[in-house]
């Protein structure tokens, strides 16, 4: 089944065609990303299986246009690899916020959309995009089934104790505040791959998942299932992440908001645009750059990633607490899987796991790899994460089962 898997922005969006022949038999036939979709001059940049890489700029005013350009791309004599657009069979969407309504992927229809407009308003960054893409593929595909893969399904499983904030409950009847998490699709993903690379039992086994990057959070998954997660009602908790604050006192909040006199969308715009690695460092929201004025000197920069390193280190041992021991601690995402020193210096905290960490293997970057010894308590494992897969996986299914 060839299935195209978008993951929807406001200005941009990353695609990928996959021929699925089962969950783990497929060919990535092309991949790519559009950008500044909206503004004056936007840019798709497309890579075909076994073909030189395709990059154009041209005016994108919305996603039906970024999405024609996408399509004109596959079908592209040069560069493409579709014959026709009868070949794509579905379209695999990445929606971040489900709310409480969906436990896993749905095949979307009316009420599907009506509950992700819903959950708009615990996610006005990322779920308006997202129906951006469906009702761009709906403009252009308007025959082809799309499926919506939720960023919060796997967190469904957490425990109403781990959930819960500690608010009138009033607060949850009315407008259900709680804790959803998010980047589910790629903690589901690398605990199951991590468990099989170590050789464990996902379901007796306990990991503590760590997606890092620009956003960044660390899951448990106790028995294959998720039972707590750092990032809360929105991806605003947990550990600090690019321009994200992470956790932070409430009361911080309502305080510079009075003596700065910002409004709503101020305060919101300071919390998930200007803060994190960006507004601590006053240089970058980029990890990589962060490093290099790190090893420059520069000591807001050495701040940024040491507080990291805290934070992931402080969320390990809570998650280790909690469930009683941890048999696997995953290091995934663009800095947990390319950030050999973070690793580290993470890890050297750790001995009182038993953990014995391997020095020589922990340089491997970008690639599946055991990073700690033969004799280690606890295994720890770099794992590269494909939350495209794993859209492409559930769309199939779907539809495969819709049609029978």
């Amino acid at each position: 089944m060839i299935i195209l898997v978008l993951n929807c922005g406001s200005s941009s969006l990353k695609y990928q065609l996959l021929d699925m022949k089962s969950d783990d038999v497929y060919d990535l036939l092309a991949k790519g990303l559009v950008e500044r979709i909206g503004m004056d001059t936007g840019c798709i940049k497309h890579q075909a299986a076994g073909k030189e890489k395709y990059v154009k700029e041209m005016p994108i005013a919305d996603h039906t246009v970024g999405i024609k350009a996408v399509l004109e791309a596959l079908l592209d004599k040069e560069y493409g690899v579709l014959e026709t657009l009868e070949d794509i069979e579905a379209v695999g969407h990445r929606v971040v916020h489900g709310g409480e309504e969906f436990f896993c992927s749905k095949l979307i229809d009316e009420a599907v959309i009506g509950q992700i407009v819903k959950c708009s308003d615990i996610a006005p960054l990322h779920n308006p995009a997202n129906l951006l893409g469906i009702r761009a593929v709906s403009d252009v595909l308007p025959d082809v089934p799309q499926v919506a893969v939720f960023d919060t399904a796997f967190h469904q499983t957490m425990p109403a104790y781990a959930y819960m904030y500690a608010l009138p409950y009033e607060y949850y009847d009315k407008y259900r505040i709680r804790r959803y998490g998010f980047h589910g699709t790629s903690h589901k993903y690398v605990s199951e791959k991590g468990a099989k690379f170590a050789g464990l039992d996902l379901a007796s086994s306990k990991i503590i998942t760590c997606h890092l990057g620009n956003g960044s959070s660390i899951t448990a998954v106790a028995g294959g299932k998720s039972i707590d997660t750092s990032m809360g009602f929105t991806p605003l908790e947990g550990v600090i992440m690019g321009t994200r604050c992470g956790s932070v006192d409430p009361g911080v909040i309502t305080y510079i908001q009075e003596k700065e006199h910002l409004s709503y969308e101020e305060v919101s715009k300071v919390m998930n645009k200007k803060s994190g690695f960006l507004g601590l460092s006053c240089i970058s929201s980029d990890a990589r750059d962060l490093n290099d004025a790190a090893n420059a000197g520069e000591p807001k920069a050495k701040l940024v990633l040491k507080k990291l390193v805290y934070d992931v280190t402080k969320y390990i041992g809570a998650y280790a607490a909690v469930m009683n021991g941890v048999d696997l601690i995953v290091f995934t995402g663009g800095i947990g899987e390319n950030n050999s020193r973070l690793r580290r210096r993470v890890c050297e905290n750790l001995s009182y796991l038993g953990l014995k960490f391997d020095y020589e293997a922990n340089v491997a970057t970008g690639k599946d790899t055991m990073i700690s010894l033969p004799d280690s308590k606890v295994k720890v494992a770099v794992i590269t994460t494909n939350e495209e897969l794993v859209i492409a996986r559930d769309t199939m299914h779907i539809v495969m089962n819709e049609d029978e």
